[in-house]
């Protein structure tokens, strides 16, 4: 048995990204990069061009300013004495309606249509069946000796009170209500990818345009790299049986790629490991077990939100189906790397990636 392994998986895609700036010899802007830590459990970190220092530090600290309050509004462990957050919609369930910001209703709002759109994977009422692996990975950490699977009863228990229907948002009074005691929401599957969205969208509204933004697994890149060389960012893929705190040579390809969002859910992120079997964090609501069909999914699609939504509706389905829900939406490509180790990918994929499609960066 062994401990629940913390996990920074971007850290590969921040070095990559680092390094081939750097290798840019030919500069129309400086490059510049900042990274924090604090919110949204991962390494934060902005990397970009500007005419000057001040406008890429102004830039940054804009954008960490607002991270740090979206991490407080989809905060469910902590309170915070300024403002209501999902924690606080999940102590009030069953007894009253929570006034809280237009950014939780909606990211709510959001993850519930696209729970209706995309075959009812990712629901976030499953909280309350989450809080449970939480809380055994966590025991894990502290006593790998004592590192379990839950009991299926208790699950199954726990999934009663998992019902997304019983979410009732006011939009006029702008409060969201979960109408059985017990309920609980887990934004853990949109939450990073959604904020990001939010903070590259107001960047641009305030002129910056030459950026990406990394967060764990999710890439945001917004323009072009302005360094009068290339035409797209490069952005890492981590192989699965990689290290993702070494080396570039655990990559297993580079997408291209410029105002888009490239986001990978994986198994060798958030899990522990009982009786020599990884437990990981990615769970499948059908059997309230961790979905075993892949190492790896990674989404390119626009809106790094539904990119984040995505990735883990896309791990948890069955391939046909997964395929399935790929292929029927616009603007959505997918990269699987399938349990034994085989890639399989969209056709619009394969033309963004280096080694598998022979793409470049012009």
């Amino acid at each position: 048995m062994q401990a629940l392994k913390r996990y920074y998986s971007g850290v590969l895609v921040i070095v990559l990204l680092v390094s081939m700036l750097s290798a840019c010899t030919k500069q129309n802007a400086q490059k510049y990069s900042h990274e924090f830590l604090g919110t949204f459990d991962t390494i934060i970190q902005f990397i970009g061009y500007a005419s000057n220092e001040r406008d890429f530090v102004e830039m940054s600290a804009k954008g960490q300013a607002m991270f740090e309050r979206l991490n407080k509004l989809y905060d469910i462990y902590n309170e915070y004495s300024d403002i209501n957050n999902i924690k606080t919609i999940n102590d009030n369930a069953g007894i009253k309606p929570v006034k809280v910001e237009s950014e939780i209703i909606d990211i709510i709002d959001f993850s519930i249509q696209w729970y209706e759109k995309s075959g009812h994977t990712v629901n976030i009422a499953l909280g309350p069946v989450l809080s449970i692996w939480h809380d055994y990975r966590d025991e894990a950490s502290r006593e790998p000796e004592k590192a379990r699977l839950p009991d299926m009863k208790i699950l199954e228990a726990a999934y009663l009170k998992s019902d997304i229907n019983k979410i009732e948002i006011n939009y006029h009074e702008q409060t969201v209500f979960l109408k059985e005691k017990g309920m609980r929401l887990d934004l853990g599957a949109v939450a990073k990818g959604y904020a990001t969205e939010l903070v590259a969208n107001e960047l641009i509204k305030q002129g910056y345009d030459s950026f990406a933004i990394t967060s764990g697994g999710n890439v945001r890149a917004v323009g072009v790299p302005k360094d009068g060389i290339r035409n797209k960012w490069g952005i890492g893929i981590q192989d699965p049986e990689g290290n993702e705190y070494i080396s570039n040579e655990d990559i297993l390809d580079i997408a291209f790629v410029k105002d888009t969002s490239v986001v990978t859910s994986g198994d060798y992120q958030r899990y522990y490991v009982v009786d020599g079997k990884r437990i990981h964090h990615l769970i499948n609501p059908r059997t309230l077990m961790p979905a075993d069909y892949y190492r790896s999914v990674t989404i390119i699609t626009q809106d790094s939100g539904l990119a984040d939504f995505l990735s883990s509706s896309v791990f948890i389905l069955p391939y046909e189906e997964s395929r399935g829900l790929v292929e029927s939406l616009d603007g959505v490509e997918a990269l699987w790397v399938m349990s034994d180790g085989t890639l399989e990918a969209t056709q619009n994929m394969k033309k963004v990636l280096k080694n598998m499609g022979g793409a470049t960066n012009k």
